[in-house]
């Protein structure tokens, strides 16, 4: 506790870093409130079981958890700040497979300005399709009462998809404010925050049911589950920074009277280089078989993919993870790009030559070191289904893995990187008494 307060004490006496904090949460905290506006035309008294019905729906309950409430809330941030990543993960394919955006990767500063207007414009597009579709599953979900022009009403659509295009746009300014003026990625920030809202609520609706309810453990049992959480916060911890260190030799040179080079440094490949994303296009393909239940031939199909906790789907959403880490690694880690930057600046690893055979060990490395951070990614996704089917409630076994267990462990390790920098510069102590915090970067 001591530790705690001198490291706020140090915090506060840095005006820069107090400064980023305090603008940081101010714009979170503006997020938030925007998160209970409700669309106008929407009767807010009509909004009382919607919460409930969108918890137990796949999808809309994961949108729901990212946006912090706000969908199920019929709030102007309901889309909340996703359109914008749906729309960057596209532009970073098209990197991949597009020239005019490997050209722009390539630019600099002017590059990426491009590339920023490029993804706006199709985060715009993104909201006009989302929109309707969002206004369209209010209509089915709610009464007509609810909505005071009535739900056809077209002056109603056209407005409500205007204050949601600007709702997401505006959450999206506050994401790239935080980053400029504040601490942390702000993007990352408003996701995490939205997940974290939800925390409060499904832990105590999960306490209240083992406190409540006869024969649900009781106490001890909560006790346990918490332990059990804590224990899989740490094992992704572990995942987010675990790293296989490549070493790499730089050739001695003398000019003039100095030595450059003719050190030893070590190249970090990440054992979960992918990240998040192969659980979120994973999850994305998962929601495929829910259109074959309409046809009568495919609905048995669809029903083995409809509950999450089931066999199949959990089979199938794991490999599908796997194979997606081993598809973002090999188009984000460009073996060839780093035994070219290690040649043109003198680097190579001992006892392999330069050239292809660096390429070929640097590629052997990643393969081999990606097969248990995929099947660890796997175990991840697939941990809350496990969770709920040992009675836990399906909101709090959310947290126990997923895409949300990662983004918060993710997203508290870089901000937290981030304000150890700020200490060790100004020659203060940093956030751990041994080592340093290590992000994702």
């Amino acid at each position: 506790m001591k530790k705690l307060i001198e490291i706020i004490k140090n915090i506060y006496k840095i005006e820069e870093l107090r400064n980023r904090i305090i603008y940081t949460l101010g714009l979170l905290l503006i997020y938030r409130f925007g998160s209970f506006v409700v669309i106008p035309g929407i009767n807010p008294e009509a909004l009382a079981g919607l919460s409930e019905q969108v918890d137990g729906n796949g999808i809309l309950g994961l949108l729901n958890i990212f946006s912090g409430g706000a969908f199920s809330n019929a709030s102007i941030f309901a889309l909340g700040i996703m359109p914008y990543i749906s729309a960057s993960i596209v532009i970073q394919l098209m990197g991949i497979v597009v020239p005019y955006f490997q050209k722009l990767q390539k630019e600099g500063e002017s590059g990426r300005r491009k590339i920023n207007q490029y993804t706006r414009l199709l985060t715009i597009v993104v909201l006009l399709l989302q929109g309707p579709v969002y206004l369209a599953n209010l209509h089915s979900q709610l009464p007509d009462a609810a909505f005071v022009l009535g739900a056809s009403n077209w002056l109603f659509t056209f407005s409500a998809v205007i204050v949601l295009i600007a709702g997401t746009m505006f959450v999206m300014w506050l994401g790239e404010k935080i980053t400029d003026k504040g601490i942390g990625n702000g993007v990352s920030l408003i996701i995490m925050v939205g997940i974290i809202a939800g925390l409060p609520r499904a832990l105590f609706a999960e306490a209240n049911t083992r406190l409540t309810e006869s024969g649900s453990g009781g106490i001890p049992l909560f006790v346990v589950e918490l332990v059990l959480l804590f224990l899989v916060v740490m094992a992704t911890i572990a995942l987010v920074q675990a790293v296989r260190k490549i070493p790499v030799q730089y050739a001695k040179r003398i000019v003039g009277n100095k030595q450059y080079g003719g050190v030893r440094q070590y190249i970090p490949l990440k054992i979960n280089a992918a990240g998040v994303m192969p659980i979120i296009f994973a999850q994305a393909l998962m929601f495929i078989p829910m259109f074959f239940a309409r046809f009568e031939a495919t609905a048995g199909f669809a029903a083995a993919f409809a509950d999450f906790t089931g066999f199949w789907y959990n089979l199938v959403f794991g490999l599908l993870v796997v194979a997606f880490t081993y598809f973002y690694t090999a188009i984000t880690v460009n073996p060839n790009m780093m035994a070219d930057d290690m040649k043109r600046n003198g680097g190579f690893i001992p006892g392999i030559k330069p050239g292809k055979h660096t390429v070929g060990y640097l590629d052997t490395v990643m393969t081999r070191i990606t097969l248990p951070g995929s099947i660890f990614l796997a175990l991840v996704a697939i941990l809350p289904a496990f969770a709920s089917k040992l009675g836990i409630d399906q909101q709090f076994a959310l947290f126990y893995g997923g895409t949300s267990l990662l983004i918060l462990v993710g997203v508290v390790l870089d901000t937290l990187k981030q304000i150890e920098s700020y200490l060790l510069l100004r020659h203060y102590d940093g956030l751990m008494k041994t080592g340093r915090i290590k992000g994702r970067s």
